[in-house]
């Protein structure tokens, strides 16, 4: 028999909070992380704003010592283990420091790009001929697993140890991997999630290719405009979030607190067939993989209150709307509440999925709806096909006991996870 799987602790490094206690009350708010970097008006981006986590020194040494510290530079691993220590304390985990593995528990935790700074000061070394000078912490901060391997290593995890990559969808993907994994009897729990660097070297391509905004340098918080008539393209961001993906049985023997039930989802691509590219969503497979993780779920598309968008403040928006509407079969007034974090922090990239994953389970929690920022003039493509009055622009009171998170990527990929409230008996 199949294990049901829940949610028992969660961590975020985000633009507007860092920890789950600012990172909630910035939601509630509607607080935006975005603004202005000096460092990318210098190099003359066009996009000139960006949301990135305001981390001190003081906190990072509760995390790391001073010699993990020494040459270490790797915004990405930094987020990342602030982010999945935080979710292990706040599961009731204890880290056990001698003796045998934890051979019940593991890690699945995605990066896109990362240890990038690191990686350019060594190509620096190198073409200035000090390679012997390069350090023995250049692998471990830029080779793909290298966040895996840092959690794992701190928590001392002895079941799956490893990273996965796959662009936007990268946050959702990891805890649907946990899920399985979990559910199949493989772990007990899997600690779950995904991060991403911060910086130009990161963001400049997506400069290049001009899909980011660059109308709102001088008001930041104004630049992210998901579902607006007026949105320009996204403002990149970068962050972590971290979910401890455990058994029911093991949660209730501990007497762990549940945020959320994962009832199902599902991962696909389009192939870049029919209208699906490289950077373009094929519509058939974006309806499919929701529909599916539905059927997966084994809900009907009516019990789902509310949607956590990908919605990136792109032309996009539009189709992903019509997209729900067509897998759902919902629309007007009878279409589920929508929102998009991306309005207060930007788009984390590699890290959105599981950042965003924590703003919706914090709103199930809590029992609301946070609220759209940016959107006072919603695309009237997307009002054709929903009410106005199911996309808040101020944060709604309601009690959520279905939600669906979808992410979609570079490459054509998606993923849909469906969660439900769970109810102690």
């Amino acid at each position: 028999m199949a294990n049901r799987v829940v949610i028992t602790g969660m961590g975020v490094v985000a633009p507007n909070g860092v920890g789950l206690a600012p990172f909630l009350e910035a939601i509630r708010t509607g607080r935006s992380g975005i603004t202005h970097h000096p460092l990318l008006e210098k190099l003359q981006f066009s996009c000139q704003i960006a949301g990135t986590p305001v981390l001190s020194d003081a906190l990072i040494a509760n995390y790391f010592s001073e010699l993990e510290l020494r040459n270490f530079n790797s915004s990405g691993i930094l987020y990342g283990v602030i982010a999945a220590m935080d979710a292990w304390a706040d599961a009731g985990l204890t880290i056990e420091q001698s003796g045998e593995p934890d051979w019940d528990s593991g890690t699945i935790f995605g990066s896109g790009t990362t240890g990038v700074d690191k990686f350019r000061e060594a190509i620096y070394k190198i073409d200035d001929l000090q390679t012997r000078r390069l350090g023995s912490n250049v692998v471990s901060q830029t080779m793909a697993s290298g966040i895996s391997a840092y959690i794992g290593g701190k928590l001392g995890l002895g079941n799956q140890v490893s990273s996965n990559s796959s662009a936007c969808t990268t946050g959702t993907e990891s805890i649907l991997m946990a899920y399985e994994r979990i559910k199949s009897g493989l772990a007990t729990r899997i600690l779950a999630g995904s991060t991403s660097d911060s910086g130009p070297y990161i963001w400049a391509g997506f400069d290049a290719m001009k899909v980011c905004t660059f109308k709102h340098n001088d008001a930041p918080e104004s630049g992210s405009r998901p579902m607006s008539a007026s949105a320009s393209g996204f403002v990149p961001g970068s962050g972590a979030g971290a979910f401890v993906v455990e058994s029911l049985e093991s949660a209730l023997a501990r007497g762990a607190r549940i945020y959320a039930e994962i009832l199902g989802g599902n991962l696909n691509s389009g192939g870049q067939r029919g209208t699906g590219t490289m950077t373009a969503p094929n519509a058939m497979a974006v309806q499919r993989c929701i529909r599916t993780a539905i059927q997966n779920s084994g809900i009907t598309a009516n019990e789902i209150d509310l949607i956590n968008g990908h919605l990136t403040a792109t032309s996009k928006d539009s189709l992903e709307i019509q997209n729900w509407c067509e897998a759902l079969q919902r629309s007007g007034e009878n279409f589920p509440y929508i929102n998009s974090l991306k309005s207060m922090v930007g788009h984390c990239l590699s890290a959105a999925g599981s950042v965003e994953c924590v703003a919706a389970l914090l709103q199930m929690q809590h029992d609301f709806i946070a609220p759209n920022l940016n959107c006072e003039d919603l695309n009237p493509e997307i009002t054709s096909l929903i009410s106005p009055s199911k996309i808040p622009q101020k944060q709604l009171p309601f009690p959520i006991r279905v939600l669906a998170k979808a992410s979609f990527g570079f490459g054509d990929v998606n993923a849909c996870i469906i969660f439900k409230k769970h109810i102690s008996n």
